[in-house]
């Protein structure tokens, strides 16, 4: 089983100021942005193709952080998925979008992050009925120190390396859009860390 840890009290708050609604960009097919819209407006079935971006972090065993997505979450609350994912603000570089909320969610900066691509994509949440039509740009990195995970967003946090990730799917849920997110991750993944396995 990987190393897991579960979060505490919460110090920190959601994504975006209170009582100001959440924006995102809407992209084309290309990536090319076209407008914005307000976060859960983008994300009502049949949703609109948005951009956003998924984190994937090795510990320096090569082993993935993974998140499980805290019970209070409107979107795929307490399911499995990457080290962290989210939506640029309108303008924002995926890049330090990234980094931010990576920094914003576990409570700690990627120690090295490069960008590993885009990937694009539907799927429906099964517990919700919204749907995530993303163009995701991707980004692999190295994370050490110790976590602080937000209990806003995060409920749990573990480490797994690529045989315990194998079976990990057989006993808890993952988020919809992992097993694409981490296909498209994976070829970045083994250059960064050649002797994983990944």
């Amino acid at each position: 089983m990987p190393t897991s840890h579960t979060t505490g009290p919460s110090t920190a708050t959601d994504e975006g100021a209170p009582g100001e609604p959440i924006m995102l960009e809407l992209v084309d097919e290309s990536g090319t942005t076209i407008g914005t819209a307000e976060k859960l407006s983008a994300h009502v079935s049949p949703g609109r193709l948005h951009r956003a971006f998924s984190v994937f972090l090795l510990d320096d065993r090569g082993r993935l952080l993974l998140q499980r997505r805290a019970l209070n979450k409107y979107h795929s609350p307490g399911v499995w998925s990457n080290t962290c994912c989210g939506h640029p603000y309108p303008g924002e570089p995926p890049f330090l979008a990234a980094a931010r909320r990576t920094t914003e969610e576990l409570g700690v900066a990627p120690l090295l992050m490069r960008e590993a691509g885009t990937v694009r994509y539907t799927h429906p949440d099964p517990h919700s009925g919204l749907v995530e039509q993303e163009y995701n740009h991707l980004f692999v990195g190295l994370v050490g120190g110790e976590l602080r995970p937000d209990p806003e967003e995060i409920a749990e946090t573990a480490f797994a390396d690529p045989w315990e990730l194998a079976v990990l799917p057989g006993q808890s849920p993952f988020s919809a859009w992992f097993g694409t997110v981490l296909e498209a991750a994976l070829p970045a993944m083994r250059e960064l860390a050649p002797e994983s396995g990944w």
